[in-house]
């Protein structure tokens, strides 16, 4: 009943009734037809939409994306949330959940949504840190009432309603976030609806420029021409050697997230020039934290924006020949960006040598590392990216020693970047080796020196 009368909601506020076909997502390149759900995956319904401000890995799920009961396997659906649930339950992870769109034609059975919550077990459960519902109805409220009495209390702390996308903003990185255009449509429409009611929309002031001691959101060239030429950002160097001398064997390291009180106390500090001593936190997990939020924060990421469409070819080249072509990939980047990349794939590569003490091998760091290293210009990255986005960061951690060796590097590329046989690189040909100028560069190694505040 309470469904029906959302439908009616809906109608009056000029939605347009979802049509018998599902719309299509768009295709996604990256989805192979080879993919184990491609059935269900090509509609779109779940979508990995990069990290929130706390590193987070964030999943949205889109009803408007779910077609009609009868078009769809809702035992396959549930195989395959749990398919990509597995991929990051290890870590903290929150669900982003766009109720918008579900119906009497395509909602699941409750017995179905009964069966989903038993087959999520404590593994899923227990590093879901929230559970985001946008634009929520009568018929949630309904339905939540009916399954709490098996909803743990603990569970639904996690469970936060937010009526507008607006309300997204503090807690994710809204570029980043997948959103359907028929969400968004919906939820303008809510917007103009409660117009008379709402305050009027404060002024955003004018953009101020970076403080000079600045160390979050600003360029790599910024943080260089404001530490003396210094190639390595200070917070990079801070937080890698306090890591490096105390952190290398801690189990989990880089998986845990930290409270974002902490997290935006150290921003401040940083950015204001005070010193920050990480033994007063009491958490080795903070200075990972920070570390990461300092490369997702870049304005570009650090493989630069150029890069990702070479980094996507990478599953296309023989296994044999992946470390040569991401050497060649990497020989196209500016020549800040690989030292920096260099320092860190090299602490990394620590990291994971030290893998039977903290479980953190190069697969597992990848997938933490791999959306903090590249992103897309516009958007972000869809699921089915994620696989040779995450394959290219292990690579670059597992080899570290052959990918970022120059000796080995000047014997493939010749002077003007081209290989030396001159019978073309391992890329695909529209990746990085074509037009390649930038000699490769001397090995000189980096060294941390001092410890941090």
């Amino acid at each position: 009943v309470e469904l029906q009368r959302d439908e009616e909601a809906a109608a009056a506020l000029g939605t347009v009734r979802r049509p018998l076909v599902a719309p299509s997502a768009g295709p996604d390149p990256a989805l192979s037809m080879n993919h184990p759900f491609y059935d269900v995956a090509r509609h779109g319904i779940l979508q990995v939409a990069g990290e929130d401000r706390l590193g987070r890995r964030v999943v949205t799920f889109s009803c408007c994306r779910m077609p009609p009961s009868h078009e769809l396997n809702h035992r396959r659906l549930l195989e395959y949330l749990k398919y990509t649930l597995d991929q990051y339950v290890e870590s903290d992870y929150i669900i982003v959940y766009f109720h918008h769109g579900l119906n009497s034609r395509n909602k699941p059975s409750l017995g179905w949504l009964q069966s989903a919550y038993k087959e999520f077990d404590r593994r899923y459960k227990k590093n879901l840190k929230a559970l985001y519902v946008v634009h929520p109805t009568n018929f949630i409220k309904v339905l939540w009432n009916i399954l709490r009495p098996l909803i743990s209390h603990k569970f639904g702390k996690k469970v936060t309603y937010f009526n507008y996308l607006s309300e997204l903003h503090e807690h994710l990185k809204f570029d980043q976030l997948i959103v359907p255009p028929e969400v968004q449509r919906h939820d303008e429409k809510l917007r103009d609806l409660h117009a008379g009611r709402l305050p009027p929309p404060a002024k955003t002031p004018p953009p101020r420029p970076p403080l000079p001691t600045q160390q979050f959101g600003v360029s790599l060239q910024y943080l260089k021409d404001k530490n003396r030429g210094e190639l390595i950002p200070p917070v990079m160097r801070f937080t890698v050697t306090y890591l490096r001398e105390r952190g290398l064997r801690t189990e989990g390291l880089f998986r845990r997230s930290a409270s974002i009180q902490t997290v935006r106390e150290i921003q401040r500090l940083y950015n204001q020039g005070k010193p920050v001593n990480f033994d007063d936190y009491g958490d080795i997990h903070v200075p990972a934290v920070i570390l990461k939020t300092f490369l997702r924060e870049l304005p570009q990421p650090l493989l630069t924006f150029e890069a990702y469409e070479q980094i996507l070819g990478i599953t296309s080249v023989e296994s044999s020949l992946r470390v040569t072509c991401c050497r060649q990939i990497l020989q196209s980047l500016p020549g800040h960006n690989y030292a920096v990349l260099s320092y860190l794939m090299g602490f990394l590569h620590e990291v994971s040598r030290e893998s039977i003490f903290n479980k953190m091998n190069s697969s597992n760091l990848a997938c933490v590392f791999g959306l903090n290293l590249i992103w897309p210009s516009q958007g972000a990255s869809s699921l089915s990216a994620l696989v040779p986005l995450n394959l290219f960061t292990e690579l670059l951690i597992e080899y570290y020693g052959k990918v970022f060796s120059s000796r080995q590097a000047q014997r493939e590329l010749g002077a003007s970047g081209a290989p030396a046989d001159g019978q073309g690189g391992p890329c695909p040909p529209d990746g990085p080796a074509a037009g390649l100028t930038r000699p490769p560069m001397p090995p000189r190694p980096l060294t941390v020196t001092g410890r941090p505040l």
